[in-house]
């Protein structure tokens, strides 16, 4: 019940209107009644809209007394975010619903008209008359001038959104009759099509090929999967019956990391593709066409964060309450949640203290020559301070509950690196034995895709079958071993492979079928069986990389990364294990090269902070020293120089 009410109190609920749904609203409404002695706050009765169509509930909330938010200078915004999230967030949701729902003036007569009432994705998120879009009228038909979208200002410049829902089936030739009337060049996507087996948005795209929507035909050109997001490039055609228009290049961005009900683990994501947005978008181009699928949660909170890093660079303050109140005069429920209000702050925090990071290759040698020579115009930029930024991020010892339960303890060889629940690799639980899926090893995301490598510690004694269990279960074709059995007279990693003919741990059986050396690595490969069927795994154990101290050169690392790269393309791109000793400086300096060296390839632009700021973020020490962290750039730096037609990359 305390659930229920701190839900209903401080969040809107997306349900669709069936018996249950109803049920439910009706015994919360009568606990209610029960409760009408509580303090003001807790909430007015909840209605379901009587309709059979998906409904956004928006439920009713008692906003604070009327109080006035005034912009915060970006110096204090640290501070700012600090108090507002105290006690569980209280004073977020306090500014949150103070805020005005919407234009008290507004009205909805086009959207409310019987032959546009079917065009509404949800029956109560619909566009003001004074902002809609208008499209043109089609054979004399006047009901044929409506979308469901609206025109929103950014932070000085007037239209320069538009704000749609999802498509549905049938208004996607409105959609795309509002790109080409627009002249829109870029849409941004903040939706998956189907989250939690709701339907979200229609796909309004071929998968390939070419596709006519009404009189727009829409090519695909080419497309882009990246962990956080997909572009896709289409050219697009309008077929008038008179003539044929000359044709233009829509870019389509495409957020897939939004999870339904919630918001972005961590704002970078977000921030980059943010950027990717700007950088995309030409100068002449009509208004960004913006949508989820109401229009206007996830698409009102990016449009705030946008219009924010603008004001942030004008005017070195921040105005998130009353950037909120104004764009709701142009769409109502503009931000739909107080997480999602909370997000922008994350989102303007992390922007302030770190800034854009990002270089493009051919200014990789004068960045690094001004990181190596500290001091540069009296401030010091220095590599040190650089990294600096990275060790004062927060551990979150909360989370790792698993991994410091007593059962489990003993299977950590360090005691400060233990992985994240919210991404600890689980394994299946053995009948009647608990606390038999744990493994000390954390899911890390790739360029392109998530939970792309296994961040693992070198096997201890006891925890090898784990090991061999994990390889199995998660069907990896390939383990990078980055430490040697032992190193200063310490063993740092439990011999975990046969030297020669076969070894049996537990139920795997682990069998040696070749061994080959590299320049700076060993190449074996493997059969493990297990209950009579086997798999083949390439194991890569690179030489060279002392425990304290970094390898002599690059070009070793450059060629592991290489193979591991080939091996992956042909076994099927499973996870990729990856250890050292303890599983964070060594494994985390090879996944950061390893994505860094990948977007170089791909885009010819390289962000080492925010690569190894993101793998701290998903495993504790990941890229553990100054010297590991000046090991990425200098890695690129020799992959430029090797492949010298990379740094003509503008």
């Amino acid at each position: 019940l305390l659930f229920w009410l701190h839900l209903v109190g401080n969040h809107q609920v997306f349900l669709k209107p069936n018996p249950l749904s109803r049920s439910l609203i009706k015994s919360l409404n009568n606990v209610l009644i029960l409760l009408d002695t509580a303090p003001a706050g807790i909430i007015k009765p909840l209605t379901v809209l009587p309709t059979e169509q998906q409904t956004v509930v928006l439920l009713p909330r008692s906003p604070s007394a009327s109080k006035t938010y005034f912009p915060i200078p970006v110096d204090h915004l640290e501070e700012e975010q600090r108090l507002r999230s105290a006690d569980d967030g209280k004073l977020f949701r306090e500014e949150y619903n103070s805020l005005p729902g919407g234009n008290a003036q507004g009205t909805y007569e086009e959207a409310n008209k019987d032959d546009n009432k079917e065009k509404n994705r949800y029956p109560n998120i619909l566009p003001y008359d004074h902002s809609r879009v208008v499209l043109t009228q089609l054979d004399g038909n006047p009901s044929s001038d409506y979308v469901n979208a609206s025109y929103i200002d950014g932070y000085t410049e007037k239209n320069k959104f538009i704000a749609a829902q999802g498509p549905k089936e049938d208004t996607v030739a409105d959609f795309w009759r509002t790109i080409w009337e627009q002249k829109v060049a870029t849409v941004v996507m903040l939706t998956n099509l189907k989250e939690r087996k709701e339907d979200k948005c229609y796909q309004y795209w071929p998968d390939q090929g070419c596709w006519s929507y009404g009189n727009v035909r829409v090519a695909v050109e080419d497309f882009t999967v990246l962990v956080d997001y997909t572009i896709r490039k289409f050219c697009i055609q309008h077929q008038a019956s008179d003539a044929v228009k000359t044709p233009r290049l829509v870019t389509q961005l495409h957020f897939t990391s939004w999870p339904d009900f919630g918001v972005p683990f961590s704002p970078i994501g977000m921030l980059k593709f943010l950027k990717k947005v700007k950088v995309v978008n030409p100068p002449f181009a009509g208004p960004i066409v913006v949508h989820c699928s109401a229009g206007v949660g996830r698409t009102g909170t990016f449009i705030v964060i946008d219009a924010m890093i603008d004001m942030m660079h004008a005017e070195q303050k921040v105005d998130v309450f009353g950037c909120v109140a104004k764009i709701r005069e142009q769409r109502s429920q503009l931000v739909q949640t107080d997480m999602q209000y909370s997000f922008i702050y994350q989102a303007l925090l992390e922007y302030f203290l770190y800034g854009d990071t990002e270089l493009d290759v051919s200014s990789l040698e004068g960045h690094l020559h001004k990181l190596h020579n500290t001091f540069a115009n009296g401030d010091r930029v220095g590599l040190e301070e650089e990294f600096k930024k990275l060790t004062n991020m927060r551990i979150m010892k909360e989370n790792m509950r698993m991994g410091n339960l007593p059962a489990n303890m003993k299977k950590n060889r360090v005691l400060q690196i233990i992985p994240y629940d919210f991404n600890r690799v689980i394994l299946s639980m053995r009948r009647g034995q608990e606390f038999t899926d744990y493994v000390n090893a954390s899911f890390i995301d790739g360029y392109r895709q998530k939970d792309y490598f296994i961040a693992t510690q070198g096997p201890l004694t006891h925890t090898v079958e784990d090991f061999w269990r994990m390889v199995w279960e998660w069907k990896c074709h390939s383990i990078v071993m980055l430490t040697e059995l032992q190193e200063r007279e310490q063993d740092k990693c439990c011999q975990y492979l046969p030297a020669e003919d076969s070894v049996t741990y537990g139920d795997y059986t682990v069998e040696l079928k070749g061994d080959t050396l590299c320049d700076t690595f060993s190449l074996r490969d493997l059969v493990l069986t297990f209950e009579k069927q086997t798999r083949v795994i390439r194991h890569f154990h690179f030489h060279g990389w002392p425990e304290i101290g970094i390898p002599a050169e690059g070009k070793g690392m450059i060629d592991i990364i290489a193979s591991v790269q080939r091996q992956q393309q042909q076994s099927g791109n499973h996870p990729i294990v990856v250890h050292c000793s303890a599983g964070a400086g060594r494994t985390g300096t090879f996944i950061a090269l390893s994505n860094i060296l990948e977007r170089v390839k791909a885009e010819g632009l390289l962000d080492v902070f925010q690569t190894v700021k993101s793998l701290r973020m998903q495993r504790p020490h990941m890229v553990q020293t100054v010297e590991q962290y000046d090991f990425c750039y200098r890695v690129v730096q020799d992959f430029v120089d090797i492949f010298s037609d990379y740094a003509n990359f503008k």
